[in-house]
């Protein structure tokens, strides 16, 4: 008999499929006195109590302090912390340890109510009460550090607190290397990034915003294509997201994430050619797409309701917005003229396309906004050089936001600008490396660096703490999430534009490689045949030398050599 035949389980919709592994801790702050033998936390033991003696770290509380230590793993991660109790020598046998999450020092060391600190979404702090010869598993988050305070007056001898690192497995086909080691790590925390959201469905974030959010993810899925390829994660999500709106509502409750629904579903189909998937999704595309056009005036603005957002720096900016929404809703059309194409709904396909020409008449400013501009250029509603010249290059990585990062690199890219982007992913994203970060953010301000330490140190004095200090909107503070899947920009970017391979069609492809000051580059990018491999030299007179590795069934041009 199969066991989830036994249970009555669905297994399509109740069963976890997600992977769990236990970590160590990296390193072990004591904090207070009362703590003894820390050291011993970061041996590896069995994930197990048992009976036998030996040295245990301590914690001993009384009337006058409690002792407390912090867990760093070395890097953020998804899942839960499982404390192992040797003993408590309490006359209740019986003990309670205040444990708090942080993705920084400072967020792990602050109670809830300060600096912006909450339990939203995912408690990332709680009261544990624990016993002799017991194993406590907490709730998940995402978190670096881990505080622990023994608030009961007794002693607790701890055998081991174990990391549970929660995960979806899957095989990584896309690489990215190069003669830049800063750039190779950021490619790597960016794919990172968005690995640890993809859970049971893909999420925005795995500290707060564990939530699937259909415009956020428009960046998430261009990251896995770039690494892993097809995923099944994507199909639940688009699913989830269309199937948990309700009647008369735009996805996620905001009218440009219906927007970025249809375009993932054009981009999934031109990536894999999955038609039957395309078809099971027609009737809400067309739905979708339907009421877009009745929110398109006879002069051919948008006039789209509800909430009209285009990325948090950009709000308030109602020129921009307005901008930004007409190049999406042109997008949206130019999309759905391929989608109704490939389904053979000739009728659909011309609407779509006369719309897209009705929209691209109407002259709209991004008035400043770097997102908009780039939203402008990519949509061809503006020459992405001018673009380029006069919004994007001026103030360098200031306006750049992390959730519009991919496109604002891409229209660099599309005005001929690669090696701009390349400056730019370096000052902006680097930046975050530099301040301690092993994710990306849910956002992040250039402006925010001078003065202040990062995410790895405790305060200091006269300094500003950059997660704490800062951000605005709903992400104030240590509400701020710093593993925001959005923000994985420069992952398929680098892909895409540097190591240079673009899908043109079905298994077509064109190898065009862009390394500017680089010496070498060389990766790989998932096909539905396999992966593609390009590794690219400068040679002689900077003259590039390419060389190509392809599946069988893989056609590709090979251009600028």
């Amino acid at each position: 008999m199969v066991f989830e035949d036994y249970l009555g389980l669905n297994t399509s919709k109740h069963v976890d499929s997600r992977k769990r592994c236990s970590l160590l801790p990296k390193k072990i702050y004591r904090l207070t006195d009362g703590v003894t033998n820390e050291i011993n936390l970061l041996q590896d033991s069995y994930d197990q109590i048992v009976l036998s003696d030996g040295i245990y770290a301590t914690l001993e509380s009384d009337a006058n302090s409690h002792a407390a230590l912090l867990l760093d793993f070395g890097k953020e991660f998804h899942g839960s912390i499982k404390l192992f109790i040797k003993k408590v020598e309490s006359e209740s046998k019986t003990a309670t340890l205040l444990v708090r999450f942080g993705e920084s020092i400072t967020e792990a060391i602050t109670p809830l109510g300060f600096k912006g600190s909450t339990n939203d979404h995912a408690n990332r702090e709680m009261f544990v009460s624990v016993r002799d010869l017991s194993a406590n598993e907490t709730n998940e988050s995402g978190f670096r550090y881990v505080y622990i305070e023994l608030v009961s007056e007794c002693k607790v001898l701890l055998k081991s607190v174990k990391g549970i690192a929660v995960y979806t497995d899957c095989d990584v086909m896309g690489s990215f290397e190069s003669s830049d080691e800063e750039l190779n790590k950021i490619w790597l925390t960016a794919a990172y990034t968005t690995f640890l959201n993809m859970q049971n469905y893909l999420w925005d974030g795995i500290k707060r915003d564990r939530l699937v959010w259909a415009g956020d993810m428009y960046t998430e899925v261009r990251t896995i294509m770039a690494t892993i390829g097809d995923h099944e994660i994507i199909r639940k999500t688009l699913n989830i997201a269309i199937d948990s709106t309700p009647d008369g509502h735009w996805i996620s409750g905001i009218s440009s994430y219906s927007i970025w629904w249809i375009l993932i579903h054009k981009e999934y189909y031109e990536m894999f050619r999955n038609l039957e998937y395309l078809e099971s999704q027609k009737e809400k595309l067309f739905e979708v797409l339907q009421r877009l056009m009745t929110t398109v005036n006879d002069n051919g603005n948008e006039e789209l309701t509800g909430n009209r957002f285009i990325d948090w720096p950009t709000s308030g900016n109602t020129v921009a917005i307005h901008a930004g929404l007409q190049a999406l809703v042109k997008m949206a059309f130019d999309a759905g003229h391929v989608i109704a194409k490939a389904l053979g709904d000739e009728e659909m396909s011309s609407e779509c396309l006369e719309f897209a020409k009705k929209v691209s008449k109407v002259n709209v400013d991004p008035n400043g906004s770097k997102q908009v501009g780039s939203l402008l250029a990519l949509a061809g509603l503006k020459d992405a050089s001018e673009i380029n010249t006069n919004v994007l290059m001026p103030g360098g990585v200031r306006g750049y936001s992390t959730f519009m990062g991919y496109q604002i690199l891409s229209a660099k890219a599309l005005a001929g600008d690669v090696d701009g982007a390349i400056k730019d992913i370096k000052s902006y994203w680097g930046a975050m490396l530099d301040l301690g970060a092993t994710t990306f953010w849910e956002d992040f301000n250039i402006e925010w660096v001078d003065g202040s330490y990062g995410v790895d140190s405790f305060p200091i004095q006269g300094k500003k703490d950059i997660h704490g200090d800062f951000g605005a909107y709903c992400y104030v503070g240590h509400r701020h999430s710093l593993c925001h899947g959005w923000a994985s920009g420069p992952c398929p970017f680098l892909s895409e534009y540097v190591l240079g391979i673009k899908r043109v069609s079905n298994n077509e492809y064109v190898i065009n490689p862009q390394i500017g000051d680089l010496n070498w580059v060389k990766g790989t990018y998932p096909t539905s045949k396999g992966p593609i491999s390009v590794s690219v030299e400068k040679g002689h007179n900077s003259k590039l030398k390419i060389n190509v590795k392809a599946p069988i069934g893989v056609k590709y041009k090979i251009i600028n050599q």
